[in-house]
């Protein structure tokens, strides 16, 4: 029986593997273009996983977009400003897996162990923090590694769009924010009565 769960496990995540590939490969299914930008969905799919599969493999999940996101930096990128600062696996990789990591240990302590009775408040909470996580790492890295001179903005004028980039915060980040917090109550209860 022990076995049997334990394949059952694999296959949830091997599923969450998959739909996180497939939300980067085809458009409008992992990010929505607005502007030179794009909203990413994706972190709902890495938040649910948390929360379905526990931090560890929510941490896997979110590693996983992460990786796709560097590479799509160099072969295929997102947004015109991909090129200059997803190429920094502390901006593409880091806050993504953290996503998975944080959600997970913040809806564990919600629930305090019992995740198939979570409330709709707890895991809408989890959604709208494991979204800011990713909105706030990635800009707050990019600010970082930029003022320490490692990310190759010189050909930029950065003091001209980093009023735009502050703007992602509210024009990306709170609308991010909102749908996980939305989606996440209505996609991961149900399917919390049958991962556990």
């Amino acid at each position: 029986m022990q076995s049997r769960s334990r394949a059952f496990h694999i296959s949830i995540l091997a599923l969450f593997f998959a739909i996180v590939i497939i939300q980067n490969v085809i458009p409008l299914l992992g990010y929505i273009p607005v502007g030179p930008f794009s909203i990413a969905i994706i972190q709902i799919t890495v938040i649910i996983a948390a929360v379905i599969l526990g931090p560890r493999d929510g941490t896997l999940v979110g590693l996983t977009w992460g990786l796709i996101n560097w590479i799509r930096a160099f072969a295929w990128p997102t947004s015109p400003i991909a090129i200059y600062v997803l190429v920094n696996p502390l901006v593409s990789v880091l806050p993504r897996l953290l996503i998975g990591l944080i959600s997970g240990w913040l809806f564990l302590k919600l629930v305090k162990g019992r995740p198939t009775d979570a409330k709709v408040w707890q895991l809408s909470l989890t959604g709208v923090v494991g979204a800011l996580v990713n909105t706030v790492l990635v800009l707050g890295f990019m600010a970082i590694l930029y003022y320490m001179g490692m990310l190759p903005l010189d050909k930029l004028n950065v003091d001209a769009i980093m009023p735009y980039l502050l703007g992602i915060m509210g024009t990306n980040g709170i609308p991010e924010a909102i749908l996980s917090g939305v989606l996440v109550p209505l996609i991961a209860k149900p399917l919390l009565r049958f991962a556990k």
